[in-house]
């Protein structure tokens, strides 16, 4: 999901996006350790994108205070 994207959710959407991407990251790297799964991209792109919505979270938050 590119950034502009990210920007048009609700801070709802993005805590539960949030969730579950560190749910799939947990899954995933429980997966490597098995060996079930070789492609190890596939958790560095969902640490990005997990970064990214943080990100405009955080942002999101701030402006709501402000």
């Amino acid at each position: 999901m590119k950034i502009s994207e990210i920007r048009k959710l609700s801070t709802e959407d993005l805590t539960k996006q949030s969730s579950t991407l560190r749910t799939e990251i947990v899954n995933l790297r429980r997966k490597v350790h098995l060996g079930e799964i070789s492609n190890v991209r596939i958790i560095r792109k969902n640490r990005k994108e997990l970064a990214r919505i943080l990100t405009v979270l955080s942002e999101k938050l701030v402006k709501e205070i402000k």
